[in-house]
C-alpha cells in the first residue's frame, strides 16, 4: 500500500474514531436526559393524583366526586393505577390495564421513595410510595414517552447523517493533505531519479532546510558527495593503474620481442633476459600493492589487542635492512603514569605495521639525513606515531593529492615506488579508526603523524 493511502486511511480511521465517540456520548447523554425528564414528569403526575384522590379521601369513600376518571390523564397513553393499604386496586383510570406487572412491583417502600422499570415496549413507569392517615398506599404510573422517543430518533437520524456526510470530508481532506504532505517526498525522488553514474554532481533540492524532509535530502546529498568523490577516485585509480601497468608490460613485451627478432649470440639473449626479469619484478611489485590496498578496503578479522611498540620496532628492523646507510632515530614521548601494558591497541598486526613501514620507507627514500620516529601518547586513550625526515618537502600542490593512488611527486620521478604506499597508509589507519596527517615544506622535510586510539591503561 502507497504511504500516501496508509496516511489517508490512519487520518480517517482516528478522525472517524473520535468523531464517532463524540457523537455516541452526545446520544447517550440526550437518552439518559430524556428518561431523568421522564421519569420526573411520571412522579409528578403520580403525586397529583395522590393529593386529588388520597389526600381528599375519595378513594377511602369510593366516591370520586365530579372528578372522572381520565381527568387526571396528562401524559401520551397514560395509565394510573393506585392501590391501597391491604394491597387492593382503589383506583384505575382504564379498565384494560394489565395490573400483573403492578402487583408483581408491590412491595414495601419508603414513603415519597420513587422507583422507575419497564412497563413493556417503550412504556415507561414508576411506583410511588404515598402516606396518608399512617396508611400506605401505592401509585403505578405509565406512558409513552412520544414527544421524548421522536426528538431522539430525530437526533439519531441526525448524527448518523452528519457522520456519513463528516466520513466524505474527512476522506478528501486526508486524500489532499496526505499529498500535499508527501509532495516533497515526490519531488526528492524525481530529483534522484535523474542522477546517475555520468552526473553525480547534482543534488536534491533541501526545500525549506528546516524539516525532516530537509534533513533527509542533506542525507541523501552527503552520500552523493561520497559517491563522487568515491568515483572520482577510482577513475583516477584507473588512469594511473593503467599507465603504470602498461609500462612494465610494453617494457616487457618489447625487449622479448627484440630478443626474440635479433638476439643470436647468448650474451644478447642474457642481457635481453635481465631487461625482461626486471620488468617483470616491476610489475609483480606493483601487482602486489595493488593488492594490498584492495586488502585495506576489504573485509578484516576481528582486531585484537596489539602492540603498537613491537609493530614500530618490526617496521624500523625492516627499513634498517633496506637502507644499511641511513641512520634511524627511536624517542618515546609522554607515557601513562599508570604501571600497566602500555602502547596497547585493538587492532591488525600485520596492516599496522605495513602502515608504519610505509612511512619509515618514504623517510629514508627522500631524505639524505637521519630519519626520526617517536612513539608517544597524546592524551590517556590515543597513541601518536610521528615519523619526520630531511628531505625536499613537497608543495602545498603535491600535499593536496599525495593520498590519491599512484599519485608521484615531481621529487619522486626516478625513484623506486609505485605511488601506493600512503594510500595505503591512510586507509589502514582509518580502519583502526584513526587519523593520517602530513605536513611539508619545500626544502624542510616532511612530518608525518598518525594517532590511533589506545585501549584503557
Amino acid at each position: 500500500m502507497l504511504i500516501r493511502n496508509k496516511l489517508m486511511l490512519r487520518f480517517t480511521l482516528v478522525v472517524l474514531a473520535i468523531q464517532v465517540s463524540f457523537s455516541a456520548f452526545i446520544y447517550y447523554f440526550n437518552a439518559s436526559t430524556r428518561a431523568q425528564r421522564f421519569e420526573h414528569r411520571l412522579g409528578t403526575s403520580a403525586t397529583l393524583a395522590a393529593r386529588l384522590l388520597i389526600r381528599p379521601g375519595k378513594l377511602a369513600t369510593g366516591q370520586l366526586g365530579s372528578l372522572r376518571r381520565r381527568d387526571l390523564l396528562t401524559l401520551p397513553d397514560e395509565q394510573i393505577s393506585i392501590y391501597g393499604p391491604d394491597g387492593g386496586l382503589r383506583y384505575s383510570s382504564a379498565d384494560n390495564i394489565d395490573q400483573a406487572l403492578n402487583r408483581a412491583r408491590l412491595g414495601p417502600l419508603q414513603p415519597g421513595r420513587l422507583l422507575s422499570f419497564r412497563a413493556g415496549g417503550r412504556r415507561e413507569a414508576v411506583s410511588l410510595s404515598y402516606e396518608h392517615d399512617g396508611k400506605q398506599y401505592t401509585i403505578f404510573v405509565s406512558a409513552d414517552d412520544q414527544v421524548g422517543w421522536a426528538r431522539q430518533y430525530q437526533l439519531g437520524l441526525l448524527l448518523l447523517l452528519g457522520n456519513v456526510g463528516a466520513l466524505a470530508l474527512i476522506i478528501l481532506a486526508g486524500w489532499y493533505f496526505a499529498g500535499a504532505a508527501l509532495a516533497p517526498v515526490a519531488r526528492i525522488s524525481r530529483q534522484a531519479g535523474r542522477i546517475s553514474a555520468t552526473n553525480l554532481g547534482r543534488r536534491l533540492s533541501e526545500g525549506n532546510g528546516r524539516d525532516e524532509l530537509a534533513q533527509l535530502a542533506r542525507a541523501f546529498n552527503t552520500m552523493l558527495a561520497g559517491l563522487e568523490q568515491a568515483f572520482e577516485s577510482q577513475r583516477s585509480f584507473l588512469a594511473h593503474a593503467s599507465h603504470e601497468l602498461r609500462t612494465p608490460l610494453t617494457t616487457l613485451t618489447g625487449t622479448l620481442e627484440t630478443a626474440l627478432a635479433y638476439d643470436a649470440t647468448l650474451p644478447d639473449a642474457r642481457e635481453s633476459l635481465a631487461h625482461s626479469l626486471d620488468a617483470a619484478r616491476h610489475l609483480q611489485g606493483l601487482t602486489n600493492s595493488l593488492l594490498a590496498l584492495a586488502k585495506a578496503d576489504g573485509t578484516l578479522p576481528p582486531f585484537g589487542p596489539v602492540r603498537l611498540d613491537e609493530c614500530l620496532g618490526q617496521a624500523l628492523d625492516f627499513t634498517r635492512a633496506k637502507y644499511p646507510g641511513r641512520e634511524f632515530r627511536l624517542a618515546f614521548g609522554t607515557l601513562p603514569a599508570a604501571e600497566a601494558d602500555v602502547f596497547m591497541l585493538p587492532g591488525n598486526a600485520e596492516l599496522l605495521t605495513t602502515a608504519l613501514l610505509n612511512l619509515l620507507d618514504n623517510a629514508a627514500k627522500y631524505s639524505a639525513g637521519p630519519v626520526l620516529a617517536e612513539l608517544a601518547y597524546e592524551g590517556p586513550t590515543t597513541l601518536r606515531v610521528r615519523v619526520s625526515d630531511a628531505g625536499p618537502g613537497l608543495s602545498p600542490d603535491e600535499l593536496s593529492h599525495i593520498y590519491e593512488p599512484l599519485y608521484r611527486a615531481a621529487g619522486a620521478m626516478g625513484r623506486p615506488g609505485y605511488g601506493l604506499g600512503l594510500p595505503l597508509t591512510q586507509r589502514i589507519v582509518r580502519r583502526h579508526e584513526g587519523r593520517l596527517e602530513l605536513t611539508s615544506a619545500v626544502g624542510q622535510g616532511t612530518t608525518a603523524t598518525v594517532w590511533l586510539p589506545a585501549s584503557p591503561v
